[in-house]
């Protein structure tokens, strides 16, 4: 059915008079009639009685009115869905995480996102960095975020933050009372290190800065995440290199200090991952807010 017909037929009705609706319409009365006419026949019922006074709707009319009414505001709705998924506000985002970013930056820059863009579903994976390209490549997720990335052609990859690293000690320990602890001291404490899959990782990097400071660190333990690190640590086990992010883990029993003389590299990236050929909307949008985000962390120092 020509919508036209439909935008006709319910100005005509709206007006109750042909010659006001030709006026509304900007079209001659002789038109409008006719196509009047020609809608009544495809539906094979009468939606007006033609009075003295103007068009009268049918009990026929009047229903088709309501339906007509309602096709409109579909049609509308559709639009402006249609509009807002190519600005990148409606749809569906699927983001993955791993490791101590979830902890402090990858929630601020989820919680900025849905503030400005309440319509967009965002889906949380939890994938380690060979796993997230993979689903990167496979169309699984959208974005990644993670640590210590090579570089590859097909994946572009952005900074986010970086972060200084920390030791995380056990209160009960005396270097808890320290204001801070030489690097090269740390020779003198059993280490817990993470994560302990994907390599190189978090893990290789610690290794290099030991090695580069002159010295072969006591590894206690070597486990998958921080939040097992931590736990070891207020358990007793050593102590653990971390990045900031790790100081919202307020474990019982454990406290984290800073530290000092460290060798050239001491500290660690947390960057998003897309892929290279992405031009989707929501993605550009999100893309926004990591980029928003990480300008105010520069100037907040």
């Amino acid at each position: 059915m020509d919508l036209r017909k439909l935008k006709y037929f319910i100005t005509v009705a709206e007006e109750g008079h042909i010659s006001r609706a030709a006026t509304v319409l900007n079209i001659s009365q002789p038109p409008l009639t006719r196509q009047i006419h020609q809608l009544e026949e495809e539906l094979g019922v009468q939606l007006f009685t033609r009075t003295a006074k103007g068009m009268e709707i049918t009990h026929a009319g009047t229903l088709f009115l309501e339906e007509a009414r309602n096709i409109f505001a579909l049609i509308e709705q559709a639009t402006e869905r249609t509009q807002r998924a190519g600005q990148g506000r409606l749809g569906r985002l699927d983001v993955a995480t791993f490791g101590s970013g979830i902890l402090d930056t990858i929630p601020h820059i989820l919680l900025a996102f849905r503030r400005d863009y309440p319509d967009v579903k965002v889906v949380l994976h939890t994938l380690e960095k060979h796993a997230q390209i993979e689903a990167l490549r496979q169309r699984r997720i959208t974005i990644g975020f993670n640590r210590m990335l090579e570089p590859l052609s097909d994946i572009r990859s952005e900074l986010v933050v970086t972060e200084k690293l920390l030791l995380c000690v056990n209160e009960a320990s005396p270097l808890a009372q320290l204001d801070g602890i030489d690097f090269r001291d740390l020779e003198q404490h059993p280490l817990i290190l993470f994560p302990a899959q994907s390599r190189p990782n978090f893990i290789d990097k610690v290794l290099k800065l030991c090695e580069v400071s002159g010295f072969s660190p006591q590894v206690s333990q070597e486990v998958d995440d921080i939040l097992t690190g931590v736990a070891l640590v207020a358990s007793g086990f050593g102590v653990c290199i971390v990045t900031e992010a790790a100081q919202t883990l307020r474990l019982p029993g454990v406290a984290y200090i800073p530290l000092r003389n460290t060798p050239p590299g001491a500290s660690v990236d947390l960057s998003c991952i897309y892929r290279e050929d992405d031009r989707s909307p929501i993605l550009e949008s999100f893309l926004g807010t990591i980029r928003e985000y990480a300008r105010s962390r520069r100037e907040d120092g």
